[in-house]
């Protein structure tokens, strides 16, 4: 018969849930035991088009306020919100809507002027 590799729980929460994620590892000493596993965690996504901010770490809302300002963010308007393919369409969808604006102007002008 083979060596019993049962293992139990140490903290209080006994139960194989997503929370309570365990891996078995072999000590240098030759006993199995238990190492906790931390959630994955999504990290911050576009609010635009909901992909994943490259640059970002993944962790966890507490996690970020230990952080530097440069590893929480991109140094680029809208940095850690929006990627940036959204932040290049916001900018061009503005120019065109000044550019349509002065076209509206000089029509106007035309037209009070005849």
């Amino acid at each position: 018969m083979g060596k019993d590799t049962r293992v139990t729980y140490q903290r209080r929460h006994a139960y194989a849930t997503r929370s309570n994620g365990r891996v078995i590892v072999k000590t240098p000493g030759g006993r199995l035991t238990l190492h906790q596993i931390k959630k994955k965690t999504r990290g911050p996504h576009c609010g635009d088009c909901k992909i994943a901010l490259p640059g970002i770490k993944h962790l966890k809302t507490k996690e970020y306020k230990n952080l530097h300002k440069r590893e929480r963010t991109v140094s680029r308007a809208y940095g850690g919100s929006r990627c940036a393919s959204c932040v290049r369409s916001r900018i061009v969808r503005a120019f065109l809507i000044e550019e349509q604006k002065i076209v509206k102007r000089v029509l106007n002008e035309k037209k009070s002027k005849k």
